[in-house]
């Protein structure tokens, strides 16, 4: 699966803009956990305000918040609510990271990426200097975050397998507009985390701020302030342009490097507006949330001190924290179901439970256990229901995934538990410690898109993938297998009905391109071939779908930053749109 980051890899989040704490241990008050971990951060920390700790791993638990929220009287009184608190839980720290990569060629890039362990190695034991709510030294190395643009709905429509993406007469592909980055303070880098597509706006995350821009023209069209930074943002959108995100309640100072990723604000992408801003109180301070998810009409936040949820068209609540329990929610997956990954019992002795829950009332609809020892899961789809897990530590490869689990979601039972060792597959969800955030894979038409490493392809040191589907109800792969061909990698971006959406990294004298795998046959159909002139080419190399956000739909591609920095060259952009030639 996919490496440490190489330079530049900048921290990604839930489709959001800092990598949060998702790790809580459960531990029952008469059980206190190990001292904490010196300087650790309190949960819901922006990593621009945390000081950096070992790679991608969690540190250890702090003591016990003494702030327990109580119930909610707004909450339904007749069934068990989600969103019981945690009391104890593990920070997980962003890495210190280098600067920004320069323009390299494809060569280059490769060589790089076999220097990265020894990189971040060298990296871990740089220390930050905190202020202004940013990183100084403007640095990055944490996953971009999978980007917005889904629907709450079934995706299928009238393309080939359910598509909606239509096959191009040419799919030649010209240079829309690039966006410049926002400027930012003397030595600062600062998240921009956040994308999504509507029917006539590219809406990306700013400084403090929602921007949307005209498709084909890159012309702004609204703007929506925030008080502070955005922290997390939804990748689920209703078929109304309709989501959520998390954000910090003021500006960060040197003062005050953060004031907690306490607000959830629903937007409403089509016109700009905000549609209300809530929080959830610990005693007398806010909730701090490390994640946020929609489905259906019902916004979910989770944090170490418990979830929340919301209806998405007023903000009624529709549960809070809730103190007593043993058990914690580590956060929700949504999308056409909501997930929570709960945590039971005691340090010592932990154990994940997958539970699909009645958006509207919290209750608990189905029930999974997972093996005793699991530390961590991801939820990878909510319907069919796919979990991710590294079991015994033995993914080896940072990727947070040595098994995918196949669950019935209306009885709770395993279907499949498919192995996916890390030197054999590529994708990757950040570490496993964030509950909704897996790259590189997708779930469609009861089948798991996994691609492989790249491998030798035994011609002129050429290298390459494929990609493979795998059956949930069997937890064997189908014999379908899509070749990137010589010199070319695949990375599945997103489902389309039946068939996947992936990118095609080029070899060095051509440009990338967008294709539609079949559902089917596995045939690969070219829906999108960037230019291969020099610019083009240039600006293809700044961005990469493992680091940076990349949205396609409507037969445009957009790629985007998830930082940005003082002093930004005259050459760097913030996003850059291609888009049929005709």
């Amino acid at each position: 699966m996919t490496q440490p980051p190489e330079p530049g890899r900048p921290p990604q989040g839930d489709g959001g803009a800092h990598d949060p704490t998702q790790v809580s241990f459960g531990k029952s008050p008469s059980q206190p956990p190990p001292p904490p971990a010196p300087g650790a951060p309190e949960p819901g920390t922006p990593p621009y305000a945390q000081a950096a700790a070992g790679y991608g791993y969690p540190q250890t638990p702090p003591a016990p918040n003494p702030y327990l929220q109580q119930p909610s009287p707004q909450a339904p009184p007749a069934a068990p609510q989600y969103g019981y608190p945690a009391q104890h839980m593990a920070p997980t720290v962003p890495q210190p990271a280098a600067p920004p990569l320069p323009r390299r060629s494809e060569a280059e890039r490769k060589a790089l990426r076999a220097q990265v362990a020894i990189v971040v190695s060298a990296l871990v034991a740089i220390a930050l200097i905190i202020g202004g709510g940013v990183w100084y030294s403007g640095s990055k190395d944490d996953r971009a975050p999978v980007a917005g643009g889904s629907t709450d709905g079934d995706g299928k429509g009238g393309g080939k397998d359910g598509g909606t993406e239509k096959v191009p007469s040419d799919p030649s592909a010209k240079l829309l507009f690039e966006l410049d980055p926002p400027k930012v303070g003397k030595d600062l880098q600062i998240t921009v985390a956040g994308s999504w597509i509507t029917e006539d706006a590219y809406v990306k995350s700013g400084v403090a701020e929602i921007n949307a821009y005209g498709l084909d023209d890159g012309a702004k069209k609204w703007t929506l302030p925030l008080p502070g930074p955005v922290c997390e943002t939804s990748r689920h959108t209703t078929r109304d342009g309709r989501t959520a995100i998390v954000h910090e309640p003021d500006m960060p100072t040197a003062r005050t490097p953060t004031h907690g990723c306490s607000e959830v604000t629903a937007i409403d992408l089509t016109t700009g507006k905000k549609l209300w801003t809530k929080n959830a109180k610990n005693g007398d301070r806010p909730v701090r949330f490390d994640n946020v998810t929609l489905s259906g009409t019902t916004v979910a936040a989770g944090s170490s001190h418990g979830g929340a949820a919301w209806d998405l068209a007023d903000g009624t609540s529709l549960w809070q924290p809730k103190a007593a329990d043993e058990c914690q929610d580590a956060g929700y997956g949504g999308g056409k179901a909501l997930v929570a990954v709960r945590r039971c019992g005691s340090y010592d002795a932990r154990q994940l439970h997958i539970q699909t829950i009645d958006a509207k009332k919290g209750t608990v609809v189905s029930e999974y256990k997972m093996p005793q020892g699991v530390e961590y899961a991801s939820v990878v789809s909510t319907d069919p229901l796919v979990v991710a897990a590294d079991v015994g530590d033995t993914a080896g490869d940072g990727s947070g995934i040595s098994d995918f689990f196949s669950v019935d979601a209306a009885t709770g039972k395993l279907r499949a538990k498919i192995s996916a060792p890390g030197d054999t597959y590529a994708a990757d969800c950040d570490g496993i410690t964030r509950v909704e955030h897996c790259t590189g894979l997708a779930v469609t038409g009861d089948r798991l898109f996994l691609p492989t490493e790249e491998h030798d392809t035994g011609g002129e040191g050429g290298r390459s993938n494929e990609i493979i589907a795998i059956d949930l109800a069997t937890g064997r792969t189908t014999g379908q297998k899509a070749d990137a061909g010589d010199n070319s990698s695949l990375y599945p971006l997103r489902a389309d009905g039946d068939n996947l959406i992936a990118y095609k990294r080029p070899p060095y004298d051509k440009g990338g391109q967008i294709v539609s795998i079949g559902g089917a046959g596995f045939e690969q159909t070219v829906l999108l071939e960037l230019p291969a002139d020099d610019k083009s080419q240039e600006l293809e190399l700044e961005f990469s779908p493992e680091y940076q956000e990349y949205l396609f739909s409507g037969g445009r591609l957009f790629m985007s930053q998830v930082y940005v920095r003082q002093g930004a060259g005259a050459d760097e952009v913030l996003a850059v749109a291609y888009g049929p030639k005709g």
